[in-house]
């Protein structure tokens, strides 16, 4: 049965969703008034792996990922560069799908705007005034009365006595206690605003979030997820607004990816640290990034350096060589390769030792390459099902071997034919001399040269 660590009661449980056979889940997505980094492409990358393996287990997935449209980081950056809110926004949309599409990441079956979103947000926040968690400031402000909710903390662990006395107000802020946070700003001269019952004004960020997941999949549903960064105030935040409104639990499982490390520091924007992930595909293939995420538990921190990364392509090198010459239009039968695969996905999404699986496969592979070439085959087919679970090894085997970042400085395909040519045809005439010339200069060039007993393959290093 499949497990999983709810941050909510801190321990593995056995999932069983609301309604049998459906899985309704929310993750929250980026603010968009910059390119994607290392740490958002985790998040995409783990709950896009997460989506795709509740559904290879049969479940019937409504997967909603929000995009946060409207915020005081958008509103600076549109100020900064003199460009409307919408125009910046939508820009960086489209270098988000550009990212995750390079990435294999599926599209989310809703995404739902903040700007899109306004009247349930409205509809929620007057929700909460009438049931007393709500007020409306000196300032016009509309904030969340935390004193209100007795569940406050129960996700983070925090103690509402002692986040008060570390909180401070700012010198704008009305409101009547430390930690109670807004959830509709009143409009300011030059920003975007929105009628409302309180005046215009704009959305707070967390009211955003409950809101438009509760529109999309009710009251209560089954999975929520995020960075690990956004367990406090955010989801904690979320968690008050929505069962307050609502009356009732909101979500049933809490999951949340660990950071991206920058030598043993978290990788945000915050702290200048961050790499975006176009930079980092100038370096390496969107499947080695990919890789490096699922290679280490989603939970766990992940450090990034580029040796890493290269250590990734290494590895996705073995994988594609294994099926190089055995790739067919067969998926494999079951397997014992299956049920282990299953198994370690099964304990709270395990992609390290899914991983190992694929590498035992490949090893068997290799094993029945000159012994038995129809089971070779099959669990050739089978290496690539079981990676497609992941989002992997579903290139052609000698497109992924022969293409490299900035290979186009080098040799071309072409000319790396016509060497291993001349190289033959010296090998044949007893050169050796030659030959030898041949492929090191190839390997100078970073192609290795794979002799066979039918013929000779090469790749790029």
């Amino acid at each position: 049965m499949l497990q999983i660590y709810n941050s909510l009661t801190r321990r593995k449980e056995a999932f069983k969703p609301i309604d049998p056979g459906r899985v309704r889940m929310y993750v929250c997505g980026i603010t968009v008034y910059d390119y994607c980094h290392v740490g958002h492409a985790r998040m995409f990358v783990v709950f896009d792996t997460i989506v795709r393996y509740l559904r290879a287990r049969g479940f019937d997935v409504t997967y909603v990922r929000n995009i946060t449209d409207i915020d005081d980081k958008i509103i600076r950056r549109a100020q900064e560069n003199s460009e409307p809110v919408d125009a910046l926004t939508e820009r960086f949309i489209a270098a988000m799908y550009e990212d995750t599409d390079a990435l294999s990441v599926l599209r989310a079956d809703l995404e739902p705007r903040a700007t899109a979103s306004i009247a349930a947000i409205v509809a929620m926040i007057q929700a909460l005034q009438a049931r007393g968690y709500a007020y409306q400031a000196t300032n016009g402000d509309v904030y969340y009365d935390v004193s209100r909710f007795d569940g406050y903390g129960k996700l983070s662990g925090k103690r509402t006595e002692d986040l008060r006395s570390g909180a401070r107000v700012e010198v704008d802020e009305a409101k009547d206690d430390p930690l109670d946070f807004v959830l509709w700003k009143a409009a300011k001269p030059g920003e975007p605003s929105w009628p409302s019952p309180w005046g215009p004004g704009r959305p707070g960020w967390h009211i955003e979030c409950s809101a438009m997941s509760t529109a999309a999949l009710g009251n209560r549903f089954d999975i929520h997820g995020g960075g690990m960064d956004l367990k406090f105030p955010h989801h904690e935040n979320e968690i008050a607004q929505s069962e307050a409104a609502c009356g009732c639990r909101y979500v049933n499982y809490w999951i949340h990816n660990g950071f991206v490390q920058v030598d043993e520091e978290k990788m945000s924007k915050s702290l200048g640290n961050f790499f975006t992930v176009r930079e980092v595909l100038r370096q390496c293939r969107a499947e080695a990034l990919r890789y490096f995420i699922l290679s280490s538990h989603y939970r766990k921190p992940l450090n990034y350096t580029e040796q890493n990364l290269r250590q990734a392509e290494e590895a996705l090198d073995r994988l594609y060589t294994s099926m190089r010459g055995l790739t067919s239009a067969e998926v494999g039968e079951p397997s014992e390769f299956d049920e282990r695969f299953t198994q370690a996905m099964d304990d709270d999404f395990n992609t390290p030792e899914a991983m190992a699986v694929l590498f035992d496969l490949a090893r068997e592979i290799n094993r029945e390459r000159g012994v038995d070439a129809e089971r070779a085959t099959a669990l050739s087919g089978t290496l690539r099902r079981l990676g497609g679970g992941l989002g992997l090894l579903q290139q052609n085997p000698d497109v992924w071997l022969k293409s490299r970042p900035g290979a186009t400085e080098g040799f071309s395909d072409h000319d790396i034919q016509r060497l291993i040519e001349r190289r033959q045809r010296a090998r044949s005439g007893r050169d050796w001399a030659a030959a030898d010339r041949i492929r090191n200069e190839l390997v100078e060039a970073g192609v290795q040269l794979e002799d066979g007993p039918d013929g000779t393959t090469w790749r790029r290093n």
